[in-house]
């Protein structure tokens, strides 16, 4: 666990903004794992001079928070209003009938993790689902399902 515990320091030692906080270091290592890994939760409280539950309390709080490694792909369908308003409510059945999921979650073969968004930022575009942090707007229940079976291939 050396490398972990490595890059897990270099994530915080890396931040350049001027005032260093429990959520900024955070950040930075959930940037530089992917999750929080639970040795990241100790050492970001050595590092930012606070208790475990004092990190653990932000870490909690806040959804976008892992504490799994992540799958292969991320796929996000926004279902904010915008997106509601186009269509959102038939493209997340679809996405979770394409992902064989029956809610948002993680699949159990580590390919695919489906999370719902409250607002992807791009309403002008909806119905928007984004793939690996790639928006894609104007889907329809067929397009989602095609680029999701892809990902499964």
């Amino acid at each position: 666990m050396e490398g972990l515990a490595q890059r897990i320091s270099q994530a915080m030692l890396g931040q350049e903004q001027a005032t260093i906080t429990i959520l900024s270091t955070l950040l930075a290592v959930q940037d530089e794992l992917g999750y929080l890994a639970k040795e990241a939760i100790e050492l970001v409280a050595g590092f930012t001079d606070s208790t475990i539950n004092d990190v653990w309390a932000v870490a909690s709080f806040y959804p976008n928070f892992r504490f799994e490694p992540p799958c292969l792909h991320q796929v996000e369908v926004c279902w904010g209003a915008s997106c509601h308003l186009v269509g959102a409510m038939p493209l997340m059945e679809a996405v979770m009938e394409a992902c064989e999921l029956e809610s948002e979650g993680d699949r159990e073969d580590g390919r695919l993790s489906l999370r719902f968004n409250t607002c992807l930022g791009a309403c002008a575009h909806a119905p928007v689902i984004a793939i690996d942090h790639h928006l894609m707007g104007r889907q329809t229940p067929e397009t989602a399902r095609e680029r999701i079976g892809g990902l499964l291939r």
